[in-house]
């Protein structure tokens, strides 16, 4: 079964994740079969929402929700059932920066069919 593991930062912590090396423990669990994609985002404020309202477009600078944390990054990953899939996030917060929280969702049917 394939599961996303959604990154969130501290809004603290907003240096623009680009500028940063990918930390080796980190890199390490990447590298891994299980893992079959991942992205890393820009600091939100470089965000642009988009919404639909009264039959226009608006568009907003930044983020369109205010948080104490952030979505930094996004991995795509296959497990066995959601115990495999937390497994793999509880490495990942091992590495990860204090502050750091993963959620884990399934997937639904989509066009994304791993590497």
């Amino acid at each position: 079964m394939q599961y996303a593991l959604l990154i969130y930062n501290p809004d603290d912590d907003v240096a623009d994740q680009a500028q940063r090396p990918i930390d080796p423990g980190i890199a390490a669990v990447l590298a891994r079969p299980d893992v079959t994609g991942w992205i890393r985002l820009h600091a939100p404020g470089s965000a642009t929402t988009v919404r639909h309202q009264e039959d226009r477009t608006l568009l907003t600078d930044g983020p369109f929700i205010d948080s104490k944390e952030y979505l930094a990054g996004l991995f795509l990953i296959e497990a066995d059932n959601l115990d495999g899939a937390l497994a793999i996030a509880g490495e990942l917060l091992q590495e990860a920066r204090p502050g750091t929280a993963i959620e884990v969702r399934p997937l639904l049917d989509g066009r994304f069919r791993g590497a």
